[in-house]
C-alpha cells in the first residue's frame, strides 16, 4: 500500500514537471516568434532608412536646394582660397588632448 502512494506520488511529480516544461517550451516560443517578426521590421525599417537617405543626400537635389529656397550661388573664382594640410593633420582631429 505505501509503495503503491510512493509510485502515485512519483507519477504526479512526474506529470507536473512534464507539463511545467511543455508550458515554458511554449511560452519562449512564442517568445522566440515576437522576437524574430521584431527583428523582421527592423529590417523593413533599415531598408526604409536606407532608401530614404539615398534619396535626400542625391546631388542634384542639394544643388536645387541650395539655389532655390536658400538662393545659395558658388563663389566667384578670385574669392577662393586654397588651404594646404598636411596630411598628418587630416586624421588626427578627434585624438587631440
Amino acid at each position: 500500500m505505501a509503495r503503491a502512494g510512493v509510485l502515485l506520488l512519483l507519477l504526479i511529480v512526474c506529470a507536473l514537471s512534464l507539463v511545467t516544461s511543455r508550458h515554458q517550451a511554449r511560452t519562449l516560443f512564442v517568445e522566440l516568434e515576437r522576437g524574430r517578426q521584431q527583428a523582421q521590421a527592423y529590417e523593413v525599417d533599415y531598408g526604409r532608412l536606407q532608401l530614404e537617405s539615398s534619396t535626400w543626400s542625391v546631388p542634384a537635389r542639394i544643388d536645387r536646394l541650395a539655389r532655390g529656397p536658400l538662393a545659395m550661388q558658388l563663389p566667384e573664382p578670385g574669392r577662393i582660397q586654397m588651404i594646404d594640410v598636411p596630411s598628418s593633420q587630416l586624421f588626427s582631429r578627434g585624438r587631440e588632448k
